[in-house]
């Protein structure tokens, strides 16, 4: 099935890392260094600016925001007087932090770049890491082909990674301590993964850039819905008042025309982010 999208905001750069939390999808616009939010009738607001560039963004069971800072490979936390540093992740992250997902106890799972593309460096398997809400870090995952875009089931036994350059979503159990094990393929694609957001039936949507494409994915591969963009789709999230409203954060290229697009669906998120 085939759906097309409406455009609730425009007027940035490159969106990313979009979550529906406290009745707003909240989002980084990478290149304008901004965290962001827009509601369901298209009202914006600036949360907070920031000297680089945010990407994955969740919560603390207190209520409180992370943001992935990318180029120093940081994650922060938003307190009332600003960002404060929980961890730095330059010793683990071989270069830029990208997405990250945050479960019920405030463990956070943060992807990374590998390797610099900018200069047109070959891929290099990379590492998600794990940082507890005491703000240690460590691996929890390596050998991964750009981890990107991260959900967890809703019974939080599953943790599921998009591979950018693996063109696969790869899973794993979570144990108690929140460690990976149990690797495995969860679906091999024909593009490129980046941000993902899980639904009710288990199925997984992904936007993929470079097909002007989002597509929703079973287990295994089947491909079931696409929703076409106005240009390059790199991020998307379940939303809405009732979580069938699928957001897509969209760019013509990484850094202009960036836009908030929406469709409805029939089956709603689940799962986190």
């Amino acid at each position: 099935m085939m759906l097309k999208t409406e455009v609730l905001l425009e007027g940035l750069l490159f969106p990313e890392g979009p979550r529906w939390h406290d009745g707003k999808l909240w989002f980084s616009d990478m290149q304008m260094r901004k965290v962001m939010t827009v509601d369901i009738s298209g009202n914006a607001d600036v949360i907070i600016e920031m000297p680089t560039s945010p990407s994955g963004l969740g919560w603390l069971p207190n209520g409180k925001l992370l943001v992935v800072s990318m180029e120093d490979r940081r994650l922060l936390r938003l307190d009332q007087d600003g960002l404060t540093e929980v961890a730095d992740l330059s010793n683990i992250a071989t270069f830029h932090c990208n997405d990250m997902v945050v479960d019920k106890v405030g463990r956070a799972y943060i992807g990374n770049f590998g390797s610099d593309m900018s200069i047109q460096m070959p891929p290099k398997p990379a590492c998600l890491i794990l940082v507890t809400p005491d703000g240690k870090a460590r691996v929890a995952a390596d050998n991964l082909m750009f981890p990107n875009g991260t959900v967890i089931t809703p019974d939080d036994k599953i943790l599921i990674v998009g591979e950018t350059f693996g063109a696969r979503l790869t899973a794993f159990d979570i144990l108690g301590d929140g460690s990976l094990t149990n690797q495995r393929l969860w679906a091999k694609l024909k593009g490129v993964p980046d941000g993902i957001c899980l639904d009710a039936e288990g199925a997984i949507w992904v936007a993929s850039p470079g097909t002007g494409h989002v597509i929703r994915v079973l287990e295994g591969g089947e491909i079931t819905h696409k929703v076409k963009v106005s240009s390059q789709a790199y991020a998307c999230m379940l939303g809405g008042p009732d979580r069938q409203t699928l957001f897509v954060a969209t760019s013509v290229q990484q850094g202009t025309q960036g836009k908030i697009e929406i469709t409805n669906v029939d089956v709603p998120g689940a799962g986190l982010p």
